[in-house]
């Protein structure tokens, strides 16, 4: 967007938050770059250029705009929804690839050489994965300066910096001020309980967002031990690359209040950025919603509870798991099998606040379990233990960068998985905007409400005027149901 120059000035001269993350506004005369949204006095035109990353302002020699706070603004909605190499590399420099792994990891996960990826980045970005990586980290080194009474030295290195004087280089060249200046400046904290040790942050997001399918749905599929919901917040453990923590996401009306505990403050990246990807908080929900609107069926669902998400996950093979084990049975049917593989195969976990025990197991451990064990017709359990040997060995890759068709094609030549439970795993774990469930039990009893074909073939040719956001029309097609997963939880 960031080339349609007239129509970043009408969006920028509007202050359209619908735009943030979209593009950054560097304004010349001043040095700063801005989101669409800042609510300074819009500068000339001609003083005005667009970048299409925050990393790309800084590498021109901006810094970030002390009012607007742009470094803040929610993620691009075009990573969460194309497939194509430049998105899957930012979907792995978001989870902290290159701070892990450096450009050759990152290029060997996505299957391309480094030239490659860089050049890619570069020719859409303005900036090349380094760049990114280094933007990234400066986001997280202010996080730490402004919510934690850390000294610097410890949060250079957890947000990912090699040394102390990379990291005040940059808090300076970034924010032009140094991160000492930074603290001072921050506000006062408030008062009230906090669990020792956590970390309280807020996840930003485009208006509007309806959390009760959201947290519904979270809510009402918890696994004990795992996740839990209490005092209004969704709780869960998370494994992480260098540790393992737990978070506590609370929805408010302009963003999402996030509690995170870590073993490891390094994870502090990944986790924030799992928590958004769990919560879909990067989509666009008016281009969404204005799309399904174009359908008179779905347009008063629409009108009725706009700003629906799709409910993610924190961990893709976990989630496969899952939906394995709840094929062809209830919700807490599933439930009560995945607490089982938790109390048996997890990792133990101490929780502060009490409630949550484990981390859900990792493919490793349930590859050695007896499948005689599990409680489950055998075709199943063959499903089951064909899926869990595939993760544990490799075989198949489940992640951000998975490439979606390949991923599918691999999970439909796995016994036991049909077009169901691949669309489900391609929906809520790969986040493929557009899967859709035309055999869905809720989705074929919503169509026939509504008037819309109930038989597969019949649903999936109607719906290709949703398209490429099916996945968001299964949301609106399943709230149709009073089932508990499309109501926030008292």
């Amino acid at each position: 967007m960031h080339t349609d120059t007239e129509r970043c000035v009408r969006a920028v001269r509007s202050k359209d938050a619908r735009f943030d993350g979209w593009f950054f506004t560097a304004v010349l005369t001043t040095g700063v770059y801005c989101r669409p949204s800042c609510p300074v006095v819009p500068p000339k035109p001609e003083n005005m250029v667009f970048h299409p990353s925050a990393a790309a302002c800084q590498q021109a020699g901006f810094r970030a705009c002390k009012r607007c706070r742009p470094d803040t603004s929610p993620g691009s909605p075009e990573w969460n929804q194309r497939a194509d190499l430049v998105a899957r590399a930012m979907r792995l420099i978001a989870d902290g690839v290159v701070d892990r792994e450096g450009v050759p990891g990152l290029a060997g996960r996505l299957g391309y050489s480094t030239r490659q990826v860089e050049r890619q980045l570069l020719a859409e970005l303005g900036a090349g994965p380094l760049a990114l990586a280094r933007a990234q980290r400066s986001r997280t080194a202010r996080l730490l300066i402004e919510t934690t009474d850390l000294p610097m030295a410890q949060i250079a290195f957890a947000a990912g910096f090699s040394s102390i004087r990379t990291f005040n280089d940059t808090v300076r060249e970034v924010f032009a001020l140094a991160p000492s200046e930074l603290r001072a400046a921050r506000a006062p904290k408030r008062q009230g309980t906090s669990t020792p040790g956590a970390l309280s942050l807020r996840l930003p997001f485009r208006a509007p967002l309806n959390p009760d399918n959201l947290f519904g749905h979270l809510a009402a599929t918890a696994v004990p031990g795992v996740e839990e919901w209490r005092d209004g917040s969704y709780r869960r453990t998370l494994r992480l690359p260098y540790g393992h923590g737990i978070v506590a996401l609370t929805p408010e009306p302009d963003h999402i209040a996030c509690r995170l505990t870590l073993s490891d403050l390094r994870d502090l990246t990944v986790a924030i950025s799992r928590c958004r990807r769990l919560l879909d908080l990067d989509a666009d929900p008016v281009a969404i919603d204005d799309q399904l609107r174009t359908d008179p069926v779905l347009a008063p669902l629409v009108d009725k509870a706009p700003g629906r998400r799709v409910p993610r996950t924190v961990d893709e093979a976990e989630f496969a798991v899952r939906a394995v084990l709840g094929q062809q049975v209830s919700t807490a049917a599933a439930r009560t099998h995945a607490a089982r593989l938790v109390t048996a195969y997890g990792e133990p976990v101490e929780d502060p606040e009490g409630g949550l025990t484990h981390l859900f197991p990792a493919p490793e451990a349930l590859a050695a379990l007896d499948p005689e064990t599990l409680a489950m017709p055998r075709t199943r359990r063959t499903t089951f233990t064909t899926l869990v040997r595939a993760l544990a060995d490799g075989d198949l890759h489940l992640g951000v960068e998975s490439d979606w068709p390949r991923t599918r094609d691999r999970l439909l030549a796995l016994p036991g998985f049909g077009p169901w439970t691949v669309d489900v795993i391609a929906m809520r774990a790969l986040g493929d905007p557009d899967a859709f469930l035309p055999t869905d039990l809720g989705i074929r009893r919503a169509a026939r409400e509504l008037g819309l074909p109930s038989t597969p073939a019949a649903l999936t040719a109607r719906a290709g005027a949703w398209r490429p956001w099916r996945a968001y029309a299964v949301q609106y097609l399943w709230a149709t149901d009073s089932h508990p997963i499309n109501f926030l939880p008292v």
